[in-house]
């Protein structure tokens, strides 16, 4: 997976995900890339700083924000989204490559799976063609 800073045409500044870079120029290309905030398929990429590893001392950090209304909006989304992933899929843990391999193949039924993989079995996924969706990791409500 590709994570690329995007901004449209108003001025919208936003992150996609993407396969690879060949999926975000086919995506861009026919105007399936749009901003979440005005719907303008007018997008392009922005100037990105590199990914870099963290250091030793940095290695048990983990990355936060703090969010404004809007993006709070969205996380509830993002919520809801994997409620609905875990209630209409089935949960095969960390045999997710695996199954997904079987069922992008052929040799499984075609359903709805989510489960585990490491970054690197995500990529080989990837670089297959299989399409899958990174569930993020979501503050626990506060109620």
């Amino acid at each position: 997976m590709i994570k690329y800073a995007l901004q449209c045409g108003e001025g919208h500044e936003f992150e996609g995900w993407f396969s690879n870079c060949a999926d975000y120029e086919k995506q861009e290309k026919h105007k399936l890339v749009a901003c979440p905030y005005c719907s303008s398929a007018d997008v392009s990429k922005m100037l990105m700083a590199p990914s870099v590893a963290p250091s030793k001392k940095g290695k048990d950090m983990v990355p936060v924000a703090t969010v404004n209304p809007m993006q709070a909006q969205l996380v509830e989304k993002i919520r809801e989204l994997k409620q609905e992933i875990e209630k209409n899929a089935d949960n095969v843990g960390e045999k997710f490559p695996e199954e997904a391999r079987k069922i992008h193949y052929g040799e499984a039924e075609a359903r709805g799976i989510y489960g585990k993989a490491s970054l690197e079995e995500a990529a080989e996924l990837a670089d297959e063609g299989i399409e899958f969706l990174p569930l993020p990791e979501l503050p626990e409500e506060s109620n």
